[in-house]
């Protein structure tokens, strides 16, 4: 067999920014490269984070055992909660609700999706066959168990947690590791014959060196897109959304384990309670709704009083059109921007260093790396994207400008197909690896007020003597379920309660 190159290994790599991009790049790295590379990360202490990032999804948790993190020990220095899923309230129309759950509904049944037997047979709401929904509804949790007989394996949960504090607690994990942290401004970036980055020129006259720079520098994207002209895709003309309103309330009890969405004249409202403090913001375009108005229906809406002033914030959705280029790859607001509604802002900083490290390059930076790195960072972006737009178009209000924008608008061909299918026969075929899964799809389908237009064919041709008794069944088991779980804020006060909240 022929002998292999011996490639020139990367023995420098520099992280401009803090934050939680910054900060999980470097825990990542030091724990997956070892001391055999050196990592320095510069942040600046008079430059703020966005920092509004509390709600994840059930893939952080993954990151966190990678990271050999103890959860409890996490939640209780962030003075995190669990999240279940989200509510929506008032987006198929107004006055409406409904869930959407991590884990899933029921269980399939002769090979076919669980719901394709529930649209025919099924006497209950949807949300009675999850036994995440029925947790969330009576504000209980438990972590879940690995025997599949068991119906409290179905669970699937996430984190709520103070962003800031996240950042802090993996930058103690990551200079333990032996990442430098270098804390100065970035005045100039100097690059070499290439048109790549060679350093950073910080304002204390230190020159921060490097082979492979990650760009976390927030919406500025400093490197890929000051100093190397990467372009941006906008994305506003679908997702016109473009300022938010952050802003912490009192902690209110009891603490729900799940995240509220609720839809406004033109956008929609969070709520996100940690163990410290409610979190709070109002997502909305600004050519239908002034700031002024913005700020007064955030306010009007919190559960407890503020504890600081709206803080501003202003976007424009897409995304960079590489996100790796050069010798840099971008990532959190460097690499682009999809609105909160899901929770998936930290979820694509994980995703995008894990690709990093699969496919991480030695000092030659072969295109081929570059270019299978931004194909799945691409349609990571774009299939959250897609979930994203589902919300706003699929929706039978009519109350406002905005919202007979959203519902007249054309969508991208990839998610016209997704409706198309599901509309026909309620078929919903996720992508292999794809984020978001046929209960997503499912839930907020259905909820949204998109529905079958025919039964799928297979599930017609099964005999509903037998059927039926299964769903009762399957409904009975969640119910017990729920029932034998413990309240939220018990779990919390028993297992990770916060030092000082």
């Amino acid at each position: 067999m022929e002998k292999v190159e011996q490639a020139v290994p990367i023995r420098r790599i520099v992280i401009a920014g803090g934050g939680t991009a910054g900060w999980m790049a470097a825990a990542v790295m030091s724990r997956a490269l070892g001391p055999e590379v050196s990592i320095a990360l510069v942040e600046s202490p008079a430059i703020g984070t966005v920092g509004v990032g509390e709600a994840t999804i059930p893939p952080i948790l993954t990151l966190n055992r990678l990271l050999g993190l103890d959860e409890d020990e996490l939640v209780r220095r962030t003075g995190a909660t669990f999240k279940l899923g989200i509510e929506f309230r008032d987006w198929g129309a107004l006055g409406e609700t409904y869930f959407h759950p991590f884990g899933h509904y029921g269980a399939n049944l002769r090979g076919l999706a669980f719901h394709q037997h529930w649209m025919l047979h099924g006497d209950a709401p949807l949300d009675d066959y999850s036994i995440t929904v029925a947790a969330a509804r009576a504000g209980r949790f438990t972590r879940p168990v690995e025997d599949q007989r068991q119906i409290h394996s179905r669970l699937s949960y996430a984190l709520h947690f103070d962003a800031a504090r996240y950042a802090d607690f993996l930058r103690e994990q990551s200079v333990a590791r032996g990442v430098e942290h270098l804390q100065a401004r970035i005045e100039r970036v100097e690059l070499d014959a290439r048109g790549h980055v060679a350093a950073l020129l910080l304002d204390d006259g230190r020159r921060a060196e490097g082979e492979l720079f990650v760009d976390c520098t927030g919406f500025r994207g400093l490197l890929i897109g000051e100093a190397l002209g990467t372009p941006y895709q906008d994305w506003s003309h679908w997702l016109p959304m473009d300022r938010a309103l952050a802003v912490p309330s009192a902690a209110t009890t009891p603490r729900t384990p799940f995240t509220r969405s609720t839809a406004g004249t033109a956008g929609w409202r969070w709520r996100i309670p940690l163990q410290h403090r409610t979190g709070n913001g109002h997502v909305y375009c600004s050519a239908h709704l002034s700031d002024d108005e913005a700020a007064a229906q955030l306010l009007a809406g919190l559960d407890g009083p503020a504890l600081a002033d709206p803080r501003p914030l202003r976007f424009t959705t897409g995304r960079r059109q590489e996100m790796w280029r050069g010798n840099v790859v971008a990532l959190g607001l460097a690499s682009g921007f999809l609105e909160p509604l899901e929770s998936t802002s930290i979820h694509l900083i994980q995703q995008g260093v894990v690709t990093l490290m699969s496919l991480f390059p030695d000092t030659g930076f072969d295109p081929a790396d570059r270019a299978q790195y931004n194909r799945v960072m691409a349609t990571e972006f774009e299939q959250v994207r897609d979930f994203l737009i589902l919300h706003y178009h699929l929706t039978r209000r009519d109350d406002s400008p905005f919202w007979q924008q959203m519902r007249a608008m054309a969508v991208p061909d990839s998610l016209q197909q997704r409706m198309d299918l599901f509309a026909s026969h309620g078929r919903i075929m996720p992508d292999a690896g794809a984020l978001f899964t046929e209960t997503s799809w499912l839930a907020v389908m259905l909820g949204q007020g998109l529905h079958p237009r025919k039964a799928d064919p297979v599930a017609a041709a099964m005999p509903a003597a037998e059927i039926a008794p299964q769903l009762r069944q399957m409904r009975e088991i969640v119910r017990r379920g729920a029932e034998v779980m413990p309240a939220h804020d018990d779990f919390i006060a028993r297992h990770c309660a916060a030092r000082s909240t």
